[in-house]
């Protein structure tokens, strides 16, 4: 079997593999070529797997991303997509050596880190990814959605100042990517939209094409500081994503959404797992969570490198024993933080946690806790007070959440 990497003249068959893969069979792209999730495919990043008989078995991709660390740190990172198998060549190797394959192009690209949306979780784990970000959704019931009284004074619950305005999908293009743009760039876990992904309408709603209104809330000068997009089905409203760079933004859409006329129900599908809205209302029961689920993998490739890329929020010293078993590789490395910033240099002194490269990627953005892969069984820790200090250290200004879908 051949792994090798594609052209522009490929993606036809790149296309009808990945499909194959999966049992489905392409939409029908529009005249300009876009319209479609692979319209942002980046064929000079992606794989096919070729059988001896030169047929191709297998796919896989990379999209260019820049992923927003702790201490709003943006940095490159791979976003590993369109992986698959036809059915009749699975449990040959070619997802692994595909893997392998990928990893290695990773690195001699200078890429330190990459990222994927699992489509099964036991799958990705071998290979060196963990997850990092979680998304829930949330119902409210619009009867019962009444907003309680803020409590503390200035609160950021309190409405911001400025309007809402109704526009629908195809006429907001731009103030979208814009106040996508300046979200992104302040939330850990947040994925860069290439312009490409939005002229072409490659992904989900509201990237995609597909018919949306979309509440555009401008702050009191007119700029467009946060956005819902948004589509009725029966009498359930459902938000596909709400983006704004302010907590009161957030209640002013969310007050908008929840006095829609004609709604029963509106369901929020995308929230991060801290965010505030249930305890926003006067009946906390009125919200209802469900659908918690990981979303964003990580899988360092550059354990120092990463580990001095991000910021940081407390002081100490760790030395972090991290195996690859996939690619065959052990490191054992100090890690010193002082002042926000970190140094990791190898060293032979005794660890104080022992972990596999998989779950630094899951703890590395701070939206998993050390000490709780630690009471899983998965980390070890060599002293007492170790995954407590771990803990302060990977913690970041605020839980991070990506969006998108790639």
């Amino acid at each position: 079997m051949e792994i090798r990497s594609t052209t522009d003249q490929d993606l036809g068959v790149f296309v009808d593999t990945l499909h194959a893969a999966f049992a489905r069979f392409p939409e029908t792209p529009a005249e300009d070529g876009g319209g479609v999730w692979w319209s942002a495919v980046e064929m000079d990043r992606a794989l096919l797997a070729v059988a001896p008989d030169g047929k191709p078995v297998g796919t896989a991709s990379a999209y260019s991303f820049e992923l927003t660390l702790p201490g709003e740190v943006i940095v490159p990172a791979a976003g590993i997509s369109c992986v698959g198998v036809l059915p009749s060549h699975r449990r040959r190797g070619v997802l692994t050596a595909m893997m392998r394959h990928q990893l290695a192009e990773l690195r001699e690209r200078g890429e330190f880190l990459s990222v994927l949306l699992a489509s099964e979780a036991p799958i990705y784990g071998r290979f060196g990814y963990g997850p990092a970000t979680y998304t829930q959704r949330l119902t409210v019931s619009r009867r019962e959605g009444a907003f309680a009284v803020p409590r503390a004074r200035g609160a950021a619950e309190a409405p911001a100042a400025g309007s809402v305005e109704v526009l629908r999908r195809s006429e907001c293009g731009e103030v979208l990517e814009e106040v996508y743009d300046r979200y992104r760039r302040a939330q850990p876990g947040a994925l860069s939209r290439p312009h490409r992904w939005w002229a072409s309408g490659a992904g989900q709603p509201p990237v995609a094409r597909a018919p949306r209104y979309v509440a555009v809330h401008r702050d009191a000068d007119g700029v467009a500081d946060g956005y819902a997009s948004y589509a009725l089905g029966e009498d359930v409203l459902t938000v596909d994503e709400t983006i704004v760079t302010d907590g009161a933004v957030a209640t002013a859409l969310a007050r908008f959404l929840l006095d829609h006329d004609l709604v029963t129900q509106v369901v929020f599908k995308h929230v991060a797992p801290e965010y505030p809205l249930r305890w926003q209302l006067a009946d906390f029961r009125a919200g209802q969570l469900s659908g918690d689920t990981d979303w964003l993998w990580v899988r360092l490739l550059d354990v120092p490198r990463a580990l001095t890329s991000r910021g940081w929020f407390g002081d100490g010293e760790l030395v972090l024993d991290v195996d690859d078993p996939f690619l065959g590789e052990h490191g054992r490395y100090l890690l010193t933080v002082r002042d926000g910033n970190a140094e990791c240099v190898p060293t032979e002194r005794d660890p104080d946690l022992s972990l596999d490269v998989r779950d630094l990627g899951a703890v590395y953005l701070g939206g998993t806790a050390p000490s709780t892969l630690v009471r899983a069984g998965h980390v070890l820790a060599h002293r007492p007070g170790a995954a407590a200090l771990a803990d302060a250290l990977f913690r970041g200004e605020r839980p991070p959440h990506c969006l998108h879908w790639f």
